[in-house]
């Protein structure tokens, strides 16, 4: 298996994404099965665990990535920092991923205030959202819901690894898009990006307390990668 381990290896550094096992099983010519391949794979993190790289699992499958301690080290080679999303853009990222699918009225409903367009629009251009179908209501409103690339860009391996609304008490729309903000190592991704065009001028509104509307269904992990 030294050897099985060293292309393994290989061709995960090497990657450019993430491998899902069904890659790993053809990288084998299918001559190995789930089970040798998962041992591989807890060997290689066994392997990298005092590294400054570590083997994680992301919604697509697996990939090498750098700990999270090392990221202000690698900030120097790059000391420029990008422009950043609007707190109303992370506010409705979050709203996507804790409540999806959800129309753009059930955004407004729950921020209470008017969504721009090119908010949404960022998003699904970003790889983070998407349009997966359309609410049987007048008008058939688009149903938005989080890709796997926002999962992958995150370092998570599925919904279920952000933090439980239910351990947030009585939360905001602020203290969510903490939550989606805080899940991972690699939430600085969240507001990296490019300006947008600020939101319609609206007058100020309170706090507001996320339930969801009574006929918003629970967000869905999506599928485990093959």
């Amino acid at each position: 298996m030294a050897h099985a381990l060293r292309i393994l290896e290989t061709a995960l550094l090497c990657g450019q994404q993430a491998l899902s096992l069904r890659d790993m099983a053809t990288l084998f010519q299918d001559t190995l099965g789930e089970e040798d391949i998962h041992a591989l794979l807890a060997e290689l993190e066994t392997e990298w665990e005092s590294k400054g790289i570590e083997l994680v699992q992301v919604a697509t499958g697996w990939r090498f990535q750098s700990r999270p301690d090392m990221r202000e080290y690698l900030d120097r080679l790059h000391p420029e920092k990008p422009p950043r999303y609007t707190r109303a853009t992370l506010e409705t990222l979050a709203i996507i991923a804790y409540r999806q699918p959800v129309t753009r009225g059930d955004m407004e409903d729950i921020r209470g205030v008017t969504i721009n367009s090119l908010l949404l629009k960022q998003l699904e251009d970003r790889g983070w959202v998407e349009v997966i179908g359309h609410r049987e209501a007048p008008g058939r409103p688009a149903l938005f819901a989080t890709t796997k690339q926002f999962l992958d860009d995150l370092g998570l391996s599925s919904l279920g690894d952000l933090p439980p609304l239910e351990a947030m008490g009585q939360a905001n729309v602020e203290m969510l898009a903490d939550a989606v903000a805080g899940a991972s190592p690699n939430a600085e991704l969240l507001l990296a990006g490019p300006e947008e065009a600020p939101e319609p001028s609206d007058p100020a509104t309170p706090d507001l307390a996320l339930e969801a509307p009574e006929d918003l269904p629970a967000a869905a992990s999506p599928s485990t990668p093959d």
